[in-house]
């Protein structure tokens, strides 16, 4: 059964089609993706403005046409922080709708952080113990942990790197004052969150999803993404360190030069890796492992374990 998958997320618009089975893994036999960069469409007031709008009603009308000419018989189309924090949601969502004939479904942070957490701890297996998980979007962080599939505690918190980025730099590259200050309001918001997960214990596992890791990961060392999903890729807390001093003092043009970085991503990496190292540090983490599935490989698992011979989406 050919299933298309719609993230309408914060920083891209991301279809993937995949060939669903009881049992088998979630592996795309298409992927598309356009950059959006919702989060830094919105005016003063947190509402999506007009080119905002027309940007991401183009996306899905072009995902959607894809999705028919891959033979997808079920949509699965939902978005995440940058519509479900909009002040205009509601108008967004019908306006796509009437558009588009995709109806998507806002996941609240809650349940992209419980998502996410099901994808890793199918990568990792049972074995893997109780595990923390770190995902950082364009609009928000989410943090999970637990010994099974449900996570025990999952959280959700307003500091995507793109969102701090578009909220707190105004220069290119930013002061240094503006970095200090981003560092205690980030510190601020963490420490009841981590409060709480730290009594669950010391996670065996610490994990480090999305683009976001993944690219401090290789700016840190580690493998290509061209060597595969299979390869270890690691963060440490130092080496993070180490590359907040040097990329945070760098345009984001020259940032978009170093490889394993993107000029999409470029902008926003300092604001991502001052996330991930609060993160850590507030945890008490000083490696994760960087797991290439993450929240679209949760949502696809949970719609197989749900049973393919029942009726999915409305957006068939």
């Amino acid at each position: 059964m050919r299933i298309g998958v719609l993230d309408v997320g914060s920083n891209t618009v991301h279809l993937v089609a995949i060939d669903a089975r009881p049992g088998g893994h979630p592996t795309p036999m298409s992927d598309w993706k356009t950059s959006l960069r919702l989060v830094e469409l919105t005016d003063a007031q947190g509402a999506i403005h007009n080119k905002g709008l027309h940007k991401l009603t183009d996306a899905v009308k072009e995902a959607a046409e894809l999705a028919s000419t891959l033979g997808c018989v079920e949509m699965i189309p939902f978005a995440t922080s940058a519509v479900r924090s909009a002040t205009n949601s509601d108008d967004v969502l019908r306006h796509v709708a009437k558009e588009t004939g995709i109806r998507l479904e806002v996941l609240s942070g809650e349940e992209e952080a419980r998502l996410t957490f099901l994808a890793v701890r199918r990568w990792y297996g049972w074995s893997a113990g109780q595990i923390t998980n770190l995902d950082i979007g364009g609009g928000s962080l989410e943090i999970s942990a637990g010994a099974d599939e449900e996570p025990d505690m999952a959280f959700s918190l307003d500091l995507g790197a793109g969102r701090l980025t578009h909220q707190w730099f105004d220069t290119d590259p930013p002061e240094r004052k503006k970095i200090k200050l981003l560092r205690d309001y980030i510190d601020a918001e963490l420490a009841e969150p981590a409060k709480k997960l730290r009594t669950l214990g010391e996670s065996r596992l610490a994990v480090g999803t999305s683009k976001t890791f993944r690219t401090l990961a290789r700016l840190t060392g580690a493998a290509p993404s061209s060597a595969g999903p299979h390869v270890t890729r690691t963060l440490t807390a130092p080496g993070l360190r180490q590359l907040i001093a040097f990329i945070s003092r760098m345009t984001a043009a020259d940032r978009a030069e170093l490889e394993g970085i993107s000029s999409d991503r470029s902008h926003q990496i300092v604001a991502g890796a001052l996330v991930a190292e609060a993160s850590m540090r507030a945890l008490g983490i000083d490696k994760l492992e960087i797991c290439p599935w993450a929240l679209r490989e949760g949502v696809i698992l949970r719609r197989i374990d749900k049973g393919l011979g029942q009726e999915g989406s409305d957006n068939e």
